[in-house]
């Protein structure tokens, strides 16, 4: 049997390994000049794979059902699949990552792998189409040329990232079998604010409590570090609130994110407006003193410009816990890590990754509408589904 995989990223190169170890002609089809070259990139080059707290909780879909059944046929199979490779695995504080803390060392054994197998590759191959030949078949169409195979694996990628090969043409690809696409949107994505005076907090790393409102209704809470930025805000709690507030600003909602730049402080504003009255009192220091003290003197100066000479307490309390940032936009695909949005997991069947639309081609990755959370997540989805795929063409 011949089995074609469309694109090497992550999903696309597990997916061939398990292929070939059926005994089946495998070929990739790569339209760069190397394999998994988005992966390189993955985690600053050093590659979080894995998470060890991998639950559905931290993942976004339209059909989660679909994602639960994947998640329970993978999940705990993919740490043992590249322990199989040799790979060495350090856990920091649950994220995963190959010892060496470099991504080459992950695609060189995935690479070798695929060598040791005799999985075929060829690269500065761009698939312009797939048809039906035959009554099993499917053609699949390039700008070298024309092949037939018995199975297709569809492992293109999203939107991403397109100097690594991820312009989205995979979309066209998966449209033109019959699958309809949730919105296609940047996720894991710095936030652009409404107002002119970014430039004043810009370079700013703060850690901080953010608290999302969809049309004034809570939603979610992320703490970490944010870096303020001269468009608005980005770092890691940020990206976690991307994937729901680019979904919510696609349907026009109002999205306003409230910004804690004291989360040690247990209590309330009132609290706190009590608190600095009284370190205020104990110090014998003038206000801006006493906010240096646990805040960047960027943001304090930011913070006397914005109040306008009006140091009453509990309106500095109120700056400083709960800090009004309006959110107008995302940052572009290019920024993000990921996207949000894809092919619904109903369309596919999630026990074999197979197109309910088009027989013998299977989808994988993130073509899919399935995105996570920072920590592994996404790439976490990428092996779990790439293993399916390849066990079952």
């Amino acid at each position: 049997m011949k089995v074609c995989v469309v694109g090497a990223g992550a999903s696309g190169i597990v997916s061939a390994i398990k292929a070939r170890e059926k005994g089946y002609d495998t070929v990739i089809l790569e339209r760069n000049n190397r394999c998994g070259k988005k992966l390189l990139l993955t985690g600053n080059g050093r590659c979080n794979l894995y998470n060890s707290d991998m639950k559905l909780d931290y993942f976004h879909s339209s059909n989660m059902k679909e994602l639960e059944v994947i998640f329970n046929k993978k999940s705990k199979e993919v740490i043992d699949f590249f322990k199989s490779l040799g790979l060495v695995i350090k856990d920091i504080n649950g994220y995963l990552y190959p010892f060496s803390k470099e991504s080459k060392s992950v695609l060189s054994l995935l690479m070798k792998r695929m060598e040791s197998l005799g999985v075929k590759v060829n690269y500065d191959t761009f698939v312009t189409g797939i048809k039906k030949h035959g009554d099993n078949k499917v053609k699949v169409m390039t700008d070298k040329g024309d092949y037939v195979f018995d199975k297709v694996i569809i492992s293109t990628g999203g939107k991403v990232l397109e100097k690594t090969g991820s312009d989205g043409n995979g979309y066209d690809l998966v449209k033109s079998l019959g699958h309809s696409l949730t919105p296609i949107l940047p996720s894991l994505v710095q936030l652009e604010g409404s107002g002119d005076f970014y430039k004043a907090w810009a370079g700013v790393r703060s850690e901080v409590r953010l608290t999302l409102y969809e049309d004034d209704s809570l939603v979610k809470s992320e703490s970490g570090e944010v870096q303020l930025t001269d468009y608005g805000i980005s770092g890691i709690c940020t990206f976690n609130l991307s994937g729901v507030v680019s979904r919510g600003l696609y349907k026009g909602k109002s999205e306003v994110i409230y910004i804690n730049f004291v989360p040690w402080f247990g209590g309330s504003v009132s609290d706190f407006k009590d608190y600095l009255s009284k370190k205020l009192e104990e110090l014998n220091v003038d206000l801006k003193v006493l906010l240096n003290g646990f805040l960047s003197e960027k943001l304090v100066n930011l913070f006397f410009k914005l109040l306008k000479g009006d140091h009453d307490l509990m309106h500095v309390a109120d700056m400083i816990m709960q800090f009004k940032f309006q959110v107008v936009r995302t940052k572009g695909f290019n920024d993000g890590q990921v996207c949000s949005g894809g092919v619904p997991l109903n369309e596919i069947n999630p026990e074999t990754m197979e197109s309910l639309k088009f027989k013998n081609v299977y989808l994988t990755g993130e073509i899919l509408d399935v995105d996570g959370i920072c920590g592994g997540y996404n790439l976490g989805f990428a092996w779990m589904s790439g293993l399916i795929a390849g066990e079952s063409v």
